[in-house]
């Protein structure tokens, strides 16, 4: 089954803008990129950070932003009152249900524990066979180089499947990791995700 068209992606990311300019060059970078396409944006709903760089960068472009954020954050992180539209939750079970069923595709960008479990989240609900919507990193100068390192470690050791693994798209550059997504065709997952060992049999 082939993804026939792109037509929102979920962006997470960090509601910091990290240690270098790198970053936010990255984040509207892909915001740009994001317009050229006629990709629509769902996003967490902040002003500030990677997640403002992005949403930013897709206002401008003449662009469509949705931003998700829960009331007890609003403040905290910023609300995006520039958006096409925005939406507040109660919770964050509902921020990540809302953006997913908004989203064709999910897009992580650098950041810290709360993009790394939107996107395990999604990657685990692939995994499962609950979608088929392409899950990409934009690899911004080897920031999840380790993060690719572990999922390999974990394969080799028996806890991911290879083919499960292959549900991550790495890209470095936005226009490449748009495209590989564009094109991704999901592996067959099988009736039985979960692989018997030999200890298993006994």
């Amino acid at each position: 089954m082939q993804i026939e068209g792109l037509r929102r992606v979920a962006v997470f990311s960090g509601s910091r803008s990290g240690a270098r300019p790198i970053y936010l060059a990255a984040a509207t970078s892909l915001g740009e990129e994001l317009v050229r396409r006629a990709i629509g944006l769902v996003y967490g709903g902040a002003s500030v950070g990677l997640m403002g760089a992005v949403a930013d960068a897709v206002m401008r472009g003449g662009g469509a932003a949705i931003g998700v954020i829960p009331a007890s954050l609003r403040a905290r992180e910023i609300a995006h009152l520039g958006l096409t539209e925005l939406h507040v939750v109660d919770s964050m079970h509902e921020r990540k249900a809302l953006m997913s069923n908004r989203a064709d595709g999910f897009i992580a960008l650098p950041g810290g524990f709360g993009t790394f479990d939107e996107l395990f989240e999604v990657l685990t609900w692939a995994q499962l066979g609950m979608h088929q919507k392409p899950i990409g990193l934009l690899d911004v100068d080897g920031y999840f180089d380790p993060l690719v390192a572990m999922v390999t470690h974990a394969v080799a050791e028996g806890f991911v499947l290879a083919e499960h693994a292959r549900l991550l798209i790495v890209e470095r550059e936005p226009a490449r990791l748009v495209d590989a997504m564009t094109a991704f065709v999901p592996p067959p997952l099988g009736e039985k995700w979960i692989a018997r060992s030999p200890r298993d049999e006994t």
